[in-house]
């Protein structure tokens, strides 16, 4: 499942794994993994990524849309529960 953009944004910001790695003092294949969606940076990560390329937050995350979602909600099984 992909959950972040991280690729495409390196991509165009021109963001290197190794100079990212040295800031966040992180591993490169740590920066690796995230820039590939296999793990993901915590939200305090994901903050400083956002503050040090000077973009929103939201940018590096995957939108989402339920608009086609058939799985059941909190509310459905709640009131399932009753």
């Amino acid at each position: 499942m992909k959950l972040n953009k991280l690729k495409e944004i390196f991509d165009q910001k021109g963001v290197k794994n190794r100079y990212l790695a040295e800031i966040l003092k992180k591993s490169e294949s740590t920066i690796s993994l995230w820039r590939n969606n296999r793990r993901q940076p915590s939200l305090e990560e994901f903050h400083t990524i956002a503050k040090l390329l000077r973009i929103n937050i939201h940018e590096l995350i995957e939108n989402t849309s339920w608009e086609n979602e058939k799985s059941q909600t909190y509310e459905e099984f709640v009131k399932n529960k009753k």
